[in-house]
């Protein structure tokens, strides 16, 4: 299990993560919305997160939704490099209703965001473009070159939910077990 404790001038971030979990989360970051998607990515991707964020919300989410993603990121990164004994690579497909999202990625200990989600409206009052802000810091910070592209859809809530769980189903795929590939790189370190 893997602790973080961050504390900004915007926020007040407690986090503990377990990589190899069944999915159970306590999140309360104070925004409805986002606490649900981080509920939803940690129950497709089986780790165990309980993560709290006191931010500056009177402002407006952009801190704390950054925020929680650098702290995650920096937990997977922490738990997973040196990469070894798993696929490294995956991708998934979320379907909610009309929408579709895919997420291809790599455990590549190299960071990269293709985020070709945007919806640039409130759902409910969560501005949907703080997505991309999450993803960006989240990747950055894990280490990770990370896909997310809408294939189809108009609802905005449906597009972000299949965004989270097909991040959420990529990233588990990514850390199966595979014990005969060793470490999956020609180089022979990630």
């Amino acid at each position: 299990m893997i602790k973080k404790h961050r504390i900004t001038k915007e926020t007040d971030i407690e986090l503990e993560l377990e990589i190899n979990g069944s999915g159970k989360s306590e999140i309360n970051t104070g925004i409805g919305f986002f606490d649900h998607m981080l509920i939803s990515l940690a129950k497709h991707s089986l780790m165990d997160i309980k993560l709290s964020c006191k931010g500056d919300l009177f402002i407006d989410d952009h801190h704390s939704v950054e925020d929680c993603g650098i702290v995650l990121g920096s937990a997977i990164k922490e738990s997973i490099y040196p990469l070894k004994g798993v696929e490294r690579y995956a991708n998934s497909v979320v379907v909610m209703d009309e929408a579709a999202v895919e997420c291809a990625m790599d455990l590549s200990n190299r960071a990269y965001l293709v985020y070709e989600s945007k919806m640039n409206e409130k759902i409910g009052t969560f501005d949907s473009e703080l997505i991309e802000e999450f993803f960006r810091a989240l990747a950055m910070n894990a280490g990770i070159t990370l896909h997310i592209i809408k294939l189809r859809g108009t609802n905005s809530h449906h597009i972000a939910e299949a965004s989270f769980k097909a991040f959420a189903v990529a990233f588990r795929r990514a850390m199966s077990k595979n014990e005969r590939i060793g470490t999956p790189s020609t180089k022979g370190v990630l």
